[in-house]
């Protein structure tokens, strides 16, 4: 029974010796004085702000990206006990003590030295050449620009590491179906594409461009297996199934993860909540949670209320109205009302309150029992400090011409009666007879005289309105827009009859009553929503650059500058390499245009073999770097170098695999192939002088002189070539 024990236990592994030292130099390159220099450099800026949000378990909104790697970037401070304390007001300020440098920075500097070996085996797992995979990791290992984007607390490094992940982990899942489907190792694989896809979209959007492109060929593949009549009907379900779970079921419930994580972790009221809608800030720790929570849940006639327009745009603002009236002549001559303004106002006022009055009594307070407000009831709004009734008739809106103007009423004896009646029509309503809820009803308000619908138009009105924002009645509504909504976000009873007690009232905190939770897929579709909808300010920036000008380099990005020496780092790219990848990928479209072109005519200049490695290869690179670079002629947003960077590593791995297929299909004599490593000899000398070359931007270790910095101005690189060469 014990005999196993009188043999040693053996264990035998293959370990690939060009695999670690890729890796151990990536991590020399990437981690090598890491903390230099110890300020805050380019985007830092933005995501330190995050990160400290994160710290301090504060929520915030970028709408860049969903929040995984910024959760990866908080992790670094979490693990360097960083206290979240510091003020990222700038570009060039000197870290305090308490920010740990090192560990901020250290997990876009592991991936990106992790890159360098996986370029390495994505050739290889596309079955060419060592010395085609030595080739692409060497180049990803001396690009200046990777470098350093991978040394410094930003996001680039991480996306493309999670999109060469998902790549290698597909081509190694759709190698190990060729020979044993539905083993572990193909489970493992084919699970690690879907968590890999999942990880790059959870980082920046942009990453759902390989996550398309993983997609497309594995439905080429699936498409394949259809037609494989040697496998039975359960068993091609079965891969297709396999398939759908794990590149799409997986990575839809790791994305809703993420931000299910991120929202555990923001439990508390920060700058960015306004944004969201009143049922969201409440569900937040202090700010308007300190206010609303435990709210009068209904709505009863006599209740106070502030109304705030769940559209908020462009600003987030109550209903709300003073005592200024409008102009008796506005400035192009058209007459007005005269009436008391009103309009919404984007902050917290008393003149935000509003009661809800039922037209049939004159009590301004809550009956005992309280009456709820139904949908279709009609109700009367009277201002709190005025006690004026909301009012619209037929006069133009101020600067909305074919719109009502919406005013509270003043009787000026000038035949012109009050029109106060509004119908209540909640909009997320379940039934006809729903109660209007505090904070969770989006209602609006149908005048009854005129069928006009109260609508935030988002005009600012001039000085004499204080430029808050104009409120209209939209007489012929088209459908439902978010502009015509409002949910009550403030909620009392009311119980003060007499006007005075009533500003009082109106002054005082709101009771509290009931409590409320927002759920976390509420939360969840507001935020999606909104990361995807709201546009920060696109003005142009003084770094911008257009895709065409990345394609030829004729842009940088100066990331950082020493306050007292002239060291400096710079976003920039090796020059021979750049231009060496648009050739490559220049040359792979011609020559399968070719070989298309000669195979249709039943001329067939590679082996099957050679030409389905061919098109798989350019399937993965020339379509990788096509998809991460042609969208961006499509975006109406401000654009940088680095954004060009997911696309070049896709370069980087065609350019070793089209010179290999040169050498081997088309180079038909030992001449020709001497001539061609020659070439590519004094095209990696090239490569390698100019890495060294940029090398002080690149770390901004050194100090340079005017002539120094005038000579690696991008419009002198060719010439500093050319001088060596």
């Amino acid at each position: 029974m014990l005999g196993f024990l009188k043999r040693p236990i053996v264990m035998t592994t293959d370990i690939n010796l060009n695999v670690v030292v890729l890796t151990g130099v990536g991590l020399l390159s990437r981690l090598w004085r890491l903390t230099y220099p110890r300020a805050v450099v380019f985007d830092e800026v933005y995501y330190g702000q995050y990160i400290s949000f994160y710290m301090k378990r504060v929520f915030f909104l970028d709408d860049s990206g969903p929040p995984f790697g910024h959760m990866l970037l908080a992790l670094g401070g979490y693990l360097g006990g960083f206290d979240g304390n510091f003020l990222w007001n700038r570009i060039g300020a000197e870290y305090s003590s308490n920010v740990p440098v090192w560990s901020l920075r250290l997990l876009p500097a592991l991936a990106g030295a992790l890159s360098v070996p996986m370029a390495y085996q994505i050739v290889s797992e596309l079955h060419f050449s060592h010395c085609a995979a030595m080739g692409a990791a060497l180049l990803m290992l001396i690009e200046n620009a990777l470098i350093t984007q991978s040394r410094l607390m930003l996001l680039e490094s991480v996306l493309i590491f999670f999109n060469l992940l998902a790549v290698l982990s597909f081509l190694k899942f759709s190698n190990s179906q060729k020979h044993s489907p539905f083993c572990l190792s193909w489970w493992f694989w084919l699970t690690l594409t879907g968590v890999a896809c999942s990880c790059a979209v959870g980082i920046k959007y942009m990453g759902v461009f390989t996550y398309l492109l993983v997609l497309g060929v594995a439905a080429v593949h699936a498409w394949r297996l259809i037609g494989d009549r040697t496998l039975s009907n359960v068993c091609v379900f079965c891969h297709l199934l396999a398939r759908a779970v794990a590149l799409l079921v997986v990575p839809a419930v790791l994305y809703v993860l993420f931000f299910y994580v991120h929202l555990i972790l923001l439990y508390r009221s920060g700058p960015h909540d306004q944004i969201m809608s009143s049922a969201f800030q409440a569900s937040l720790e202090g700010g308007l949670a300190r206010i609303t929570q435990g709210q009068p849940l209904e709505v009863a006639f006599g209740s106070q209320v502030t109304l705030r327009s769940v559209f908020g745009k462009p600003l987030p603002c109550w209903l709300h109205s003073h005592q200024s009236t409008y102009p008796m002549i506005y400035e192009n001559g058209r007459g007005s009302s005269h009436q008391q303004q009103v309009t919404c106002y984007p902050f917290k006022d008393v003149n935000n309150w509003w009661i809800v009055k039922d037209p049939g009594r004159h009590q301004l307070v809550v009956s005992s029992p309280p009456r709820p407000v139904r949908h279709g009831d009609v109700v009367q709004l009277v201002h709190g400090m005025t006690t004026r009734f909301l009012n619209t008739h037929d006069v133009a809106a101020p600067l909305t011409p074919h719109s009502q103007e919406v005013s509270c009423y003043i009787d000026y004896n000038i035949s012109m009666p009050a029109q106060n009646l509004w119908r209540l029509e909640i909009v997320n309503r379940e039934s006809d007879t729903d109660v209007w809820k505090t904070i969770l009803s989006e209602v609006r308000f149908v005048h009854v005289n005129t069928s006009a619908v109260l609508k935030l138009s988002g005009a600012h009105l001039p000085d004499w309105g204080f430029r808050q924002l104009e409120v209209v009645g939209e007489k012929l509504p088209r459908g439902y827009h978010g502009s015509m909504a409002w949910n009550v976000e403030e909620h009392r009873y009311g119980k003060s009859q007499e006007q005075k007690e009533r500003e009082l009232e109106l002054h005082s905190p709101t009771q509290v009553d009931v409590s409320r939770n927002l759920s976390f897929m509420a939360r969840f579709s507001e935020l999606q929503w909104k990361m995807l909808t709201l546009r920060s300010d696109d003005s142009e920036h003084k770094y911008s650059s257009t895709p065409l000008e990345w394609v030829t380099l004729d842009t940088n990005i100066a990331y950082w500058l020493h306050p007292r020496t002239s060291a400096q780092i710079h976003l920039l790219g090796n020059v021979v390499i750049w231009a060496s990848g648009s050739l490559a990928t220049a040359v792979y479209t011609l020559l399968f245009l070719w070989y298309l072109l000669r195979r249709r005519r039943h001329v067939c200049d590679l082996p099957e073999d050679a030409w389905q490695r061919w098109v798989l290869a350019g399937a993965v690179c020339a379509g990788g770097w096509a998809v991460n670079y042609l969208p961006f002629f499509l975006m109406e947003k401000t654009l940088f170098l680095y954004h060009y960077l997911p696309a070049l590593t896709f370069q980087i791995l065609l350019l070793p695999v089209v010179l290999q297929h040169i050498n081997d299909h088309l180079c038909r004599s030992q001449l020709q192939r001497n001539l061609l490593s020659a070439l590519v000899v004094a095209w990696c000398s090239s490569a390698c002088h100019v890495s060294n070359t940029l090398r002080p931007l690149t770390y901004g270790d050194k100090e340079l002189s005017p002539d120094e910095l005038k000579a690696l101005r991008w419009k002198d690189s060719w010439d500093i070539l050319i001088r060596k060469y």
